[in-house]
């Protein structure tokens, strides 16, 4: 008989179906909690777990928030997800998130397992609930599907086998290349990106990488040469996703930012194309 306890899992949202994190139709779940504080953060809320501060609860018209014992309690079935909750929370926080095992997300993927080619986890950063996210693959993997991570790769994913064997691929953010900037830019370095990388590309367990160009912040230039060379070197078949910066949902410092041009967009991507990249997209 096995007694061992599940691992709790933080959930910030799931999105049944999506063709746009990972190959096929995918189940994409965002775990909270992230070790980067980008300066460009699109989705802040999934960085900090509540604090049951309870500032959120009065601002919620709907009454979807509660103080029960002093912590916050959260009704979906109020909830019509205007997200004031989050627009006013200063941690960086959602009063939104689930507590969940993988046996009971299970039910939620055992549900729409025909219609789905495997699922995605994501961030926040996901490798920071490692435990519970090897629990799920595993049981993911007993259906049949694949299993991805989308991850800022400043975790060791490369040192962890378990994980490995039950993770089909990965979709790793290369930020900036220097890791210098990489710290300006997130508060890390990102020697731990690029040996990810590097390893996992020998492992064949690298789906896509993808830099988000932003003029006038980061030296877009400089990033997209090196981590293209890098690419090639390891496998240029590898998908390089050149994302254009949008102005959308960010935090404010960087609402004035500059939108990259097309022209730059295809300068970057002639870029990564002449050092070998060949699988070099913009979106």
């Amino acid at each position: 008989m096995n007694d061992k306890q599940e691992t709790i899992g933080y959930v910030n949202k799931i999105i049944p179906f999506s063709n746009v994190d990972g190959e096929g139709n995918r189940m994409a779940i965002f775990l909270q909690g992230c070790n980067y504080n980008c300066l460009y953060c699109h989705n802040p809320e999934t960085i900090n777990r509540c604090v049951n501060c309870g500032e959120c609860v009065p601002v919620c018209e709907y009454e979807a928030l509660s103080m029960v014992d002093g912590k916050v309690q959260y009704d979906i079935d109020k909830c019509v997800n205007c997200d004031a909750c989050i627009a006013t929370c200063k941690k960086n926080s959602s009063p939104k998130i689930t507590k969940i095992t993988a046996s009971e997300l299970m039910k939620k993927i055992e549900k729409v397992k025909f219609f789905i080619s495997g699922i995605t986890v994501s961030g926040g950063e996901c490798t920071l609930q490692r435990d519970f996210l090897k629990e799920l693959f595993t049981k993911v993997k007993s259906l049949g599907l694949t299993t991805f991570i989308d991850t800022n790769g400043s975790t060791p994913i490369y040192m962890d086998k378990e994980l490995l064997e039950v993770t089909d691929k990965t979709m790793i953010d290369l930020k900036a290349f220097h890791p210098e900037e990489n710290k300006i830019l997130t508060g890390l370095t990102n020697e731990t990106v690029i040996k990810n990388i590097r390893e996992l590309g020998k492992l064949d367990k690298i789906y896509e990488i993808r830099t988000v160009v932003v003029p006038e912040v980061l030296n877009n230039n400089y990033t997209v040469d090196m981590g293209s060379k890098l690419l090639a070197e390891i496998n240029p078949n590898i998908q390089y996703k050149l994302i254009k910066y949008r102005p959308m949902g960010v935090r404010k410092e960087l609402l004035e930012t500059t939108v990259p041009t097309n022209d730059y967009m295809k300068e970057l991507e002639s870029i990564a194309r002449a050092n070998g990249c060949i699988n070099t997209i913009i979106v």
